[in-house]
């Protein structure tokens, strides 16, 4: 994993094969119960894995309205192996404005015992990924990881 101090990683072995780790990525309704740490409640929007498309998650709190989390834009998918997406293009190629300015680049890859998920989180520059840091990414997407890994495994 990079060192580069704009970039965020964190990877987990989740003990199932990468085509069941990436239905869970493909799927809106697997996405929706993984993608944000519990108990916030996540609602796909859009999820067009093709260069260009568009990605759009919501969340909420308790019984509130959904609120924006995640507009994106996917660059790169290599089904069951590969995912990129940026914060700073929509659906389209179409530039925009987001909260948190990334660019993530998800990879699966197969082991003996499951899939290796590794996810490097680039930002603009050491000061962003440090807030991002602060935020508490490594707790938010390490969650995230452990809940992908609670629904993927009984599936295999």
């Amino acid at each position: 994993m990079p060192t580069d101090p704009s970039t965020l990683t964190i990877s987990r072995l989740i003990k199932a094969p990468p085509a069941v780790v990436w239905r869970a990525w493909s799927e809106p309704d697997h996405l929706a119960k993984w993608w944000i740490p519990a108990p916030i409640e996540c609602q796909v929007v859009k999820l067009d894995l093709r260069p260009g498309g568009g990605f759009v998650t919501q969340m909420r709190e308790g019984d509130g309205p959904f609120q924006p989390h995640v507009t994106g834009c996917f660059l790169d998918i290599v089904p069951q192996q590969r995912l990129v997406f940026t914060t700073v293009l929509a659906e389209g190629w179409q530039p925009f404005d987001p909260w948190i300015a990334i660019t993530a680049i998800m990879t699966l890859r197969p082991t003996d015992s499951g899939t290796l998920y590794a996810a490097e989180v680039l930002h603009g520059n050491a000061a962003d990924a440090a807030k991002h840091d602060e935020m508490g990414f490594q707790m938010g997407w390490g969650i995230g990881l452990a809940q992908l890994a609670a629904l993927v495994e009984p599936m295999s």
